[in-house]
């Protein structure tokens, strides 16, 4: 299970080898992985810029939601929500409706031989005006009974404020749109209570800072709102200075619903088996966790109840 990755953060070495020939391994580690430690927020989203450069066709963007599905498939993700910024994809020509159209209509392609099951978060980006919020949202309405089936705020979590797109947010509320939210991240845990009472968020992307307001981690509790932890890219922004410092276990044993994920498979360099890994490394984790925190997952999606349903038999069958 993953419901937090962005697909402009997650093109692997073999895809980007057919969008740019002749690219060396030592480029693309260089243009498309974030360095280690990035120093914050701001550095680790500008290194998503060259992948969002040559995703800009239909070819290209197809190429790279086939990759990102292969990757899911290696990694035996049997649900993800993977999300993107349609409005970033307009640079040779596509229209938003175009850019969301072959994205989905590419899902359907590459998952239609498998049982995996792949859903689409459109982001609308802090530094956007109200006007480019409304129009993401109101894409999330167009291709409602698709892969579509949520809306987010991503991007600059300091450096920006939500009054732009409390008028998006408010709409997704109108017509029951599911609603995640990037918070607590850069910010602390003012930013969780902001995107909960004043965007009506029902998930948090990211939000590990909570565990420093011990009130707001009540009220998550209370409220189930479900937070989604990228432990790695946590420590590449440097919330953290190294993953054995990470707040995940002591969120996790609060009781807090909670997921594992990797926000950028490229960028952050990382699939989920490898934070599964660093997480029994860590804190010990054994198979009842990791059940735990799939079950927290599925119940938490933007899936209507026949999907989670269905994915909630194979976690159980799965770990026993």
């Amino acid at each position: 299970m993953e419901l937090h990755v962005h697909l402009d953060c997650s093109l692997s070495y073999k895809v980007v080898q057919k969008l740019i020939p002749g690219i060396s391994e030592s480029e693309y580690e260089e243009k498309f992985i974030a360095p280690e430690h990035c120093g914050n927020l701001v550095e680790y989203i500008k290194c998503a810029s060259a992948s969002i450069e040559i995703m800009q066709t239909r070819e290209q963007l197809e190429l790279v939601t086939a990759d990102f599905i292969e990757q899911l498939k290696t990694d035996n993700v049997i649900y993800c929500e993977v999300r993107f910024a349609p409005l970033q994809h307009l640079n040779k020509g596509l229209t938003a409706e175009e850019v969301v159209q072959t994205i989905n209509d590419s899902i359907t392609k590459y998952t239609s031989d498998s049982e995996m099951e792949v859903r689409l978060i459109l982001c609308t980006l802090r530094h956007f005006g109200e006007s480019q919020s409304m129009q993401t949202i109101k894409l999330v309405e167009q291709f409602k009974g698709t892969n579509v089936a949520g809306f987010d705020m991503a991007a600059d979590e300091a450096g920006y404020p939500i009054d732009a797109h409390k008028a998006a947010f408010d709409y997704a509320k109108e017509k029951e749109i599911p609603c995640t939210c990037h918070a607590g991240e850069a910010c602390g845990p003012e930013s969780v209570w902001e995107v909960i009472d004043e965007l009506h968020a029902q998930r948090i992307g990211h939000g590990v800072r909570s565990y420093e307001d011990a009130e707001l981690m009540d009220y998550l509790k209370s409220k189930d709102i479900h937070l989604e932890v990228c432990p790695t890219s946590n420590v590449k922004t440097g919330i953290y200075s190294e993953l054995a410092h990470h707040n995940i276990n002591k969120i996790f044993l609060k009781g807090i619903s909670l997921s594992v994920n990797t926000d950028g498979r490229s960028l952050s360099n990382v699939t989920l088996f490898d934070e599964y890994e660093s997480l029994h490394h860590h804190f010990k984790w054994k198979l009842e966790e990791f059940k735990k925190i799939n079950l927290y997952a599925i119940d938490a999606a933007f899936a209507d109840e026949e999907t989670k349903s269905k994915i909630r038999e194979k976690i159980l069958s799965a770990y026993g």
